[in-house]
């Protein structure tokens, strides 16, 4: 194998790899010597379109076609910053940023290479072009969905050039990786997914919108039209008048502007004169008050030097007097100071003395203190433990008496039986009784009793329904006046003669009835 100098073409460049080379050589001409290998590859962008199904934030289906125009990324190759359309924001800004900050990382082009490579084909056979064509379709595809899934269909419209950056901002972020990047992205019409008609409705509706505006903004410009004409008759009319009006006035104006000058100068002279006058008496006043204050300065002066003189001999004479008097309370303070440093020292061994005292009985209360609280201590809890016994005693003994209740139960057949069976044993039931018959003993309650009817022993009856009929009615009243007496002994309430007699009418009644239903009976 013999060393050979290759050459790409404009279009091309060259990918040399193997002895000598760490990774991937780029370069447009290079000697391939033995033990290397070298291959051509091509740098033109090619234009991937789409129709991509796309669903909106509203759950809106559209078509989205999309043409992309994508290639590698020979920009840093040029020697200059890459130049990427549609970057009119801040954000764009960042992501070219970013851009040039990933080509630092690694070269585009040893990037695009090495996906060539992946392809496991001729970087010109149409294996590896398909391969390219299925990364970036898949790319554009995902990215686009993705950003539509976060929009509303009127964002999209409305905001049509964000749309496109946000779109080419988040695919060039994707191509990146592979070395490539977007020269150009073209969105086109938005149309109707099958089975839709969003956007021939929108259409539709513009269209009908439009009509429906052009005819009524004829109607407004023959409006306007006739409405102008009338006006600018009018308005014509109003100018002239006005015009002849304006001269007038202006005139009139001229006038009295000429005759306000004439008094504002004649003003004016008077207040000058009046001024000068006044600055002139001002100026004798201030003259004669600067006299005045020149003499009242010098007479100031002359009382201060003179209490300056008698204020330094009596200012002698006190001093002379305080600094004797300051000697005598010296010599006083210092006796005082003296005695007071005595007393203290006294007042000081008294209250050290007072004080050991002191501490010596309060150990001696402590420790008797000490001794009595152990004692209580102790007997508290001989006490507390001799409780704690007997309720651990009295617990066992509940529990063994509820576990023989519990037999008796069962043996009763129930805790209804045992009930039955504990209060038979413990006489409940006959002091129940004893219970009732104290409760009624002394009521003295008095109780009527009667037969009535033929149960009574009277006579016969009758037979057949009227028979029936008439013995229930004198039942009834047969009841009805041991009942009213026993009413009286018992409550004192006493009917009306009236009913009583009402009452013994009727039982007359109901007897002769009796005696006549018997009679007929006995004629049959």
């Amino acid at each position: 194998m013999m060393a050979s100098y290759r050459v790409a073409a404009p279009d091309e460049y060259l990918a040399i790899t193997g002895m000598g080379i760490k990774q991937v050589k780029i370069c447009k001409a290079a000697w391939v010597w033995p033990f290397q290998r070298c291959m051509r590859f091509s740098v033109q962008p090619h234009d991937y379109a789409m129709n991509l199904q796309a669903m909106t934030k509203e759950k809106l289906q559209f078509l989205l076609p999309v043409v992309f125009t994508v290639g590698p990324d020979v920009s840093h190759r040029s020697g200059g910053p890459p130049v990427m359309p549609g970057l009119e924001d801040e954000e764009d800004a960042d992501a070219a940023h970013q851009h040039n900050r990933s080509s630092e990382d690694g070269d585009p082009l040893m990037k695009y290479a090495i996906l060539l490579a992946d392809s496991g084909s001729s970087p010109k056979s149409d294996n590896s072009r398909q391969f390219v064509e299925n990364i970036v379709k898949g790319i554009i595809e995902g990215e686009t969905r993705v950003l539509v899934s976060s929009m509303t269909m009127e964002e999209i419209f409305t905001e049509r050039e964000v749309f496109k950056r946000r779109i080419f901002r988040n695919i060039k972020s994707e191509l990146d990786q592979f070395g490539l990047r977007i020269y150009n992205a073209n969105i086109k019409e938005l149309k109707d997914a099958p089975n839709s008609v969003y956007f021939e409705s929108l259409s539709r509706k513009a269209h009908e919108g439009a009509t429906n505006q052009a005819r009524i903004d004829v109607a407004e410009a023959q409006l306007r039209g006739n409405v102008g004409e009338a006006q600018r008759k009018g308005e014509q009319e109003r100018e002239i008048a006005k015009i002849h009006a304006e001269t007038a006035v202006r005139k009139t104006e001229r006038d009295i502007e000429r005759a306000q000058a004439e008094a504002i100068l004649a003003t004016r002279k008077a207040e000058l004169n009046r001024d000068v006058e006044i600055a002139r008496i001002s100026a004798n006043r201030r003259t004669e008050a600067q006299d005045e204050d020149l003499k009242r300065e010098v007479e100031i002066k002359r009382a201060a030097a003179e209490m300056e003189r008698l204020r330094a001999s009596e200012v002698v004479k006190a001093t002379i007097s305080r600094e004797a008097k300051q000697q005598a309370a010296d010599a006083l303070a210092y006796e005082i100071e003296a005695q007071a440093k005595a007393n203290f020292e006294k007042d000081k061994q008294d209250t050290e003395a007072t004080a050991y005292r002191s501490r010596a009985e309060a150990d001696v209360a402590a420790y008797r203190t000490k001794q009595e609280a152990d004692a209580w201590a102790y007997a508290a809890t001989c006490r507390a433990e001799a409780e704690l016994q007997r309720t651990l005693k009295e617990a066992e003994g509940l529990a063994a008496k509820a576990d023989a209740y519990a037999k008796m139960s069962a043996a009763f057949g129930g805790p209804a039986g045992l009930l039955s069976y504990m209060m038979i044993e413990n006489g409940t039931y006959v002091a129940l009784a004893k219970a009732n018959a104290e409760a009624v003993r002394g009521l003295q309650p008095k109780i009527s009793i009667w037969n009535t009817g033929a149960e009574a022993g009277a006579e016969g009856s009758g037979s057949g329904a009227q028979g029936n009929g008439i013995a229930a009615m004198r039942n009834v009243y047969q009841m009805l006046p041991p009942l009213m007496t026993t009413i009286n002994e018992q409550t004192g309430i006493t009917l009306p003669e009236w009913q009583f007699g009402r009452l013994a009418t009727n039982m007359s009644e109901v007897e002769r009835a009796k005696g006549s239903a018997l009679t007929t009976n006995g004629a049959n």
